[in-house]
């Protein structure tokens, strides 16, 4: 007769495990530890892994993984069993030093390239946009500090001009899956933004074995601008035309008086519902013929 041992231990791991199985496929533990060595008695790589579970489980904000994995199947969800005492402050925050003394982009970078080749993600379009987020609190410097990006007011896409905020860059391929991205400043203009990333993205793309003129850059309207046009040379692009450009609206009366609409049907990757029926679009293609406006 089997004999039960004398106390159960259960845990609510819901998606948890199919995470840790992605990076588990994607060597993610092993290769911050090549990059991130260290003689702590918990690797850099597994307080990473624990970095990425723990918001992804719905806790918000980051902070007080000891209690998190106080509560969690650590031999489960990181490979070995540990305490909850390994994911201290301290710890943790000598984890992030080493992470930035190495150099964030670096390591992202080298992440999203084995990526992009484990999952044979599509390279030939790339999509660059930016986001900010808002934040709390005074985010007081001395002006003499040299900081990776400034936290401070801005144009507000969530609507909070009361709030400091910093922004996030990034360049996605294949539906939105980023391959590289960057904080920026608070006030930082998508504009200048796409200048400095076209100067560096032939580099970049050279990484993921994409060679010049094998991409197309999809941007929003921040990328109409005579330095971006000029960067771009003879990069092939799509962008949103902006609503200032007197071209567009006469593209728009153009295609209402032609009416040579195309059906393109519906984009949506959720089936549509009683409720919810999807919507279905129709496209024109309009000829801009004369000089640059």
């Amino acid at each position: 007769m089997q004999v039960l041992p004398s106390a159960i231990e259960a845990y609510p791991v819901h998606h948890l495990p199919i995470i840790k199985a992605y990076a588990d496929q994607l060597g993610r533990v092993g290769l911050i530890n090549h990059y991130v060595p260290t003689e702590m008695e918990v690797d850099a790589g597994t307080i990473v892994l624990g970095l990425v579970l723990d918001p992804l489980s719905g806790r918000s904000p980051l902070y007080r993984l000891e209690e998190f994995f106080a509560q969690q199947d650590t031999e489960l969800l990181l490979g070995k069993a540990l305490p909850p005492q390994a994911f201290t402050d301290d710890t943790v925050g000598r984890v992030l030093d080493r992470l930035y003394d190495f150099g964030t982009m670096r390591l992202f970078t080298a992440c999203a390239v084995r990526a992009a080749a484990r999952f044979g993600l599509e390279r030939r379009y790339v999509h660059f946009d930016t986001t900010s987020r808002s934040v709390w609190g005074a985010y007081q410097f001395a002006e003499t500090q040299d900081l990776p990006f400034q936290v401070t007011y801005g144009y507000s896409k969530d609507k909070r001009p009361d709030l400091k905020q910093f922004g996030l860059s990034t360049l996605c391929v294949d539906r939105a899956v980023p391959i590289w991205g960057k904080p920026e400043d608070g006030n930082a203009s998508d504009k200048t933004l796409n200048t400095t990333l076209l100067s560096e993205i032939a580099r970049l793309l050279a990484g993921y074995g994409v060679q010049p003129g094998a991409y197309i850059y999809i941007a929003d309207a921040a990328l109409v601008t005579e330095d971006n046009l000029t960067a771009l040379r003879d990069t092939w692009f799509i962008p949103r035309l902006p609503a200032t450009s007197s071209a567009c609206g006469r593209i728009i009366e153009e295609a209402v008086a032609r009416n040579p609409w195309e059906e393109v049907g519906g984009l949506a990757q959720t089936p549509p519902t009683k409720r919810r029926p999807g919507t279905s679009y129709n496209a024109s293609s309009v000829p801009i013929l004369g000089k640059s406006e």
